[in-house]
């Protein structure tokens, strides 16, 4: 335990190309060589909080570690040109090679963040620089077309907008000859967002609108599909060739829970060695994208969730003492936090083996729109074959109402009672009969939904909801599919109208405690806006399209077309 600490401020980093990062470092004042921490962001080493709240770098080097926080390219202090995700990888191998190669380094390099932090964690480690040992990637995706700027086909309109406009304003600082009218479209668009959403087409969302402001917005909307644009980035399509230990942080209503899902996953099952795929750690919690707070939405989860109470800080060097000193892991494989329950459970595995793939059948008597409709949940497929229909005019969207984002808004992310969008009559609303002993869900959810549009193109959204005895209707987990992207996510294949489609909607993952009397809900409907762009129904480019159409839509269910919920039921006792 180091009794002070000395900390260098603005130390230049020189990478391959000549250009020059600029770092924060913080050391043990020794004259030992000790094991290296690193962090690298685009958000302002000297003013981002997310990287300080969960490990704290005096900490850190109270402890014996070195850390080093530095500013990616073209971001505050750092000299380049900024372009997201583009070189993250060369620049920070290049940034790990430096760590290690100092006096003050022993050579075993850990990263660890949350968000962008996490992505630059990544695509580090797909570049395997020799001294990375280990990293700690928080709520941050796998796969940044899926799950990041697009999800199930559809754009992420909330997020995208919302972020790349804020991450401009310090962009605009390095546009000398940006036109006069840069700065009002930029801020007008972050102080206006709800505006901003409205407009249409979305390739004139006004700061893309602005040469090299955030050119990167107008190049995710050209593409639209997973193509090769993307691969070029996808950590999932890099497990096999990735050496590192990592301990993945994520949160039930987290933005990018399934990416940190997926990584877990794929690095256990894929990993480049056995070393790497062992060395594998998972934690969830019931909380948002960068909030680390017991209420969450409209639910005070304890606590038992509060960042004193789970010391993520320790948590980090607990790690990073296991992976870079050898010391003993203690830790269980997996940690989650049941929500209903409100307890921490440790597992073995994720997904639970022992979780039963359970069906809950969509019923109606033709009428499930709302709340107050005749739609039913049924543990038994029925025989009977009927429908439900609603009109989804995309002048009209259903609003988000919580759920996995991160955008402005009261009523943007996390757990909310869902009853006044539920009023809507272009939400089909399908509930069980209360329950007679817990059931627990805990997995992935996934909607089968068969339907028809007299439109070429649609979107079905999915919502799993539970509903306690006094009525408040509570959002667990959703998805959404672009009807194009049924078939694949790499390839667009419109829809005759009229016809009918399986549609395979990802809701995402949960871990949830239904206590008895409780009755389970899924709600079915064709927007969640501004969370993703509303899709016009006509089947034409939805970047540079502004005039669309209503469309009939009409879920079937019983008989051959048994629309059905999903869960990963955990036997209980």
């Amino acid at each position: 335990m180091a009794d002070s600490v000395k900390i260098d401020c603005n130390v230049e980093i020189p990478l391959r190309d000549g250009v020059k990062l600029r770092a924060d470092i913080y050391r043990p004042d020794d004259d030992a060589s000790h094991p290296v921490l690193l962090a690298r962001l685009p958000y302002n080493k000297d003013l981002s909080l997310i990287s300080l709240s969960l490990l704290s770098p005096i900490r850190a080097a109270r402890r014996g570690y070195i850390v080093v926080i530095q500013d990616t390219r073209g971001r505050f202090k750092s000299e380049g040109q900024f372009s997201l995700f583009a070189g993250e990888a060369e620049d920070g191998y290049d940034t790990v090679a430096w760590c290690a190669a100092q006096p003050w380094s022993n050579g075993q390099v850990g990263m660890y963040g949350a968000s962008y932090f996490g992505a630059t964690q990544w695509l580090t480690a797909t570049a395997n620089p020799p001294a990375l040992k280990a990293i700690v990637p928080t709520i941050t995706s796998s796969d940044y077309y899926e799950g990041w700027t697009y999800q199930g086909g559809a754009f992420q309109q909330g997020f995208i907008q919302f972020w790349t406009a804020g991450m401009a304003t310090e962009t605009l600082t390095r546009l000398p000859d940006a036109p006069a009218e840069a700065r009002s479209k930029l801020y007008s668009s972050i102080f206006g967002i709800d505006k901003a959403y409205r407009g249409l087409p979305l390739v004139d969302f006004p700061p893309a609108t602005v040469p090299g402001l955030i050119d990167h917005y107008r190049e995710w909307l050209k593409h639209p599909a997973l193509d090769d644009y993307w691969e070029q980035v996808r950590i999932e399509s890099k497990y096999e060739q990735i050496e590192v230990a990592a301990l993945h942080i994520g949160g039930w209503y987290d933005i990018f829970l399934e990416g940190t899902l997926r990584n877990y996953v794929g690095m256990r099952t894929r990993g480049k060695s056995a070393r790497a795929r062992q060395r594998q750690r998972l934690v969830v919690g019931p909380w948002l994208h960068g909030l680390f707070d017991r209420v969450v939405g409209e639910v005070d989860f304890g606590p038992a969730v509060l960042l004193d109470a789970v010391d993520l800080g320790g948590l980090h060097l607990r790690w990073f003492d296991h992976c870079l000193r050898d010391q003993p892991d203690t830790g269980a494989p997996v940690r989650i936090f049941v929500m209903g329950a409100n307890i921490w459970r440790n597992e073995t595995e994720w997904p639970l083996a022992r979780a039963v793939a359970t069906r809950y059948y969509l019923t109606s008597g033709g009428s499930a729109n709302g709340a107050h409709g005749n739609g039913q949940l049924l543990s038994q497929m029925p025989l009977r074959e009927a429908s439900d229909t609603f009109f989804y005019d995309p002048e009209r969207p259903v609003p988000t109402w919580g759920g996995c984002t991160l955008m402005p808004g009261a009523q943007s992310a996390g757990p909310r009672d869902q009853r006044p969008v539920e009023e809507r009559d272009d939400i089909l609303v399908y509930t069980s009969v209360p329950l007679t002993e817990p059931t627990e869900v805990t997995g992935p959810v996934e909607a089968i939904i068969y339907a028809a549009t007299d439109g070429r193109d649609t979107d079905f959204t999915a919502k799993l909801v539970a509903v306690a005895p006094d009525g408040r209707a509570l959002n667990l987990c959703d998805g959404i599919v672009r009807a194009r992207y049924r078939m694949s996510l790499s390839r667009a294949e419109l829809l005759e109208p009229g016809k009918i489609y399986e549609y395979r909607i990802q809701l995402g993952s949960t871990s949830y405690l239904f206590a008895p009397g409780y009755r389970i809900r899924l709600e079915v409907s064709s927007s969640n806006f501004p969370r993703f762009n509303r899709n016009l129904n006509t089947g034409g480019d939805f970047a540079t399209e502004s005039i669309g159409r209503p469309a009939v839509q009409r879920v079937f269910h019983g008989g051959p077309r048994a629309s059905c919920v999903v869960l990963p039921v955990v036997p209980q006792g």
